[in-house]
């Protein structure tokens, strides 16, 4: 069992630049065709700043970073036991490629379900631009399946 004396556990602070060239890619890649996305002209025609950040982007960035999977690591959770068992986010602000982003994370809850079989991770994030302005906040929830233990 993941112990639960991690919840409230702060995670190492990640930042990076949100860049034209990964935003496009990452557009692309999720299926986002709109020319806004994928060229800067357009985006300021639409009225943005630069290219803006597709949904889940940030989050995406933020796995790039490996802390959660250094946090699996630690709880002792082999990566091929997890699960995405679900993801929020509420937006502040819009985000666009040159900006520079800040993402806080901690541990929000660990508990289990069927008797350990499943053990759920809750993660919480806060992403700020270089002024410290909130910007997203996220929820995400990793399901582990624990095979050492008998469903209840």
């Amino acid at each position: 069992m993941i112990d639960t004396k991690h919840i409230g556990r702060q995670l190492p602070s990640t930042t990076f630049e949100a860049e034209k060239g990964r935003l496009r890619f990452f557009a692309k890649a999720t299926g986002e065709t709109r020319p806004e996305y994928l060229d800067e002209a357009a985006a300021k025609a639409a009225g943005y700043r630069s290219l803006p950040v597709p949904p889940t982007f940030l989050m995406a960035a933020d796995l790039d970073a490996g802390i959660m999977f250094t946090l699996l690591d630690e709880l002792g959770v082999p990566i091929g036991n997890i699960l995405h068992g679900e993801q929020s986010f509420t937006y502040h602000a819009q985000v666009c490629a040159g900006d520079v982003l800040k993402v806080d994370s901690r541990i929000a809850d660990i508990y289990h379900k069927k008797g350990g079989a499943l053990e759920f991770i809750v993660k919480d994030s806060v992403i700020t631009d270089r002024n410290g302005v909130k910007v997203m906040e996220a929820r995400s929830v990793i399901v582990a399946r624990n095979h050492k233990e008998n469903s209840a």
